[in-house]
């Protein structure tokens, strides 16, 4: 049974989603629609692709996914769909397609969209399409083929002899802080030395935890989660809330905030020793 995904930024307390699953179902009724999130930030990138990745990697070849984050800040000229580990992502052409791939896939299909057109005339041209690749097997079935797409990509840490700086991708409803730091750029980079992770200018953790029990209660871990990322936390506590971070904001770069402090608490170094 084909599947397909919705990860928006739209939330849910109106009639949206579902009105989205309608035209999906109407005519493809055989499909099965997971939610993966509504509640994705409009001008957090990162965190959409951090989103979408770890959870499409779990789903079977031939799923759809539809992915639908700040459709309207910037006159989006195409929708896209893409074959990417032989699934199907479909997005606006805003750049979020290359943050959820780190590379510009190389089947990839435009439908045109006209900048008057609601949400809901676009993502029934994402159904549309995806009845098209359905019933034929081609992707080039939902629209032309094309390269020239506006590309953004993941932020990635920054890399000295002595230390490496993360920013923040991810805060959980736990207020759990995940970094774009992997656990093997980590081990890459430390190399079997003594490290320091260092936040907020003087916050310190000097040790990598199994899991939250590692801790005692209301103490600062950091550990590396299911995703393979690193996340600093307060067992029982609610780190981003009491140590003032939080996550990166397009918005706020763009007009050269890293500058003053709110900026410096969207960021993580850590020290090798």
């Amino acid at each position: 049974m084909p599947i397909l995904t919705l990860t928006t930024d739209i939330g849910q307390r109106d009639y949206l989603v579902g009105a989205i699953k309608g035209q999906f179902l109407s005519l493809l009724p055989a499909w099965s629609i997971a939610d993966i999130t509504h509640y994705l930030s409009q001008t957090n990138f990162p965190q959409a692709a951090y989103t979408c990745n770890n959870a499409f990697r779990y789903f079977p070849a031939g799923s759809f996914h539809l992915v639908i984050v700040n459709l309207f800040d910037t006159a989006v000229r195409y929708l896209l769909v893409a074959r990417y580990n032989d699934q199907y992502i479909i997005c606006p052409d805003n750049g979020i397609l290359t943050m959820i791939t780190g590379a510009k896939p190389a089947e990839m299909a435009a439908i045109a969209v006209d900048r008057r057109n609601t949400l809901l005339e676009i993502t029934q041209l994402a159904a549309n399409a995806s009845a098209a690749i359905t019933h034929t097997g081609n992707l080039y079935a939902a629209g032309e083929s094309v390269n020239n797409i506006v590309e953004k990509y993941p932020l990635r840490a920054t890399i000295g002899p002595n230390w490496m700086e993360g920013q923040i991708l991810f805060i959980d409803n736990f207020e759990n802080v995940v970094i774009n730091i992997t656990k093997q750029e980590f081990e890459e980079q430390r190399n079997g030395r003594r490290f320091k992770i260092v936040f907020k200018r003087n916050e310190i953790i000097d040790t990598i935890s199994d899991n939250y029990t590692s801790v005692s209660e209301s103490e600062k871990l950091a550990w590396f989660n299911s995703a393979g990322y690193l996340e600093i936390a307060l067992r029982n506590g609610n780190m981003a809330g009491l140590f003032g971070l939080q996550g990166f904001n397009e918005h706020m770069q763009q007009a050269g905030a890293a500058m003053d402090n709110k900026w410096f608490y969207q960021t993580v170094r850590i020290f090798f020793e």
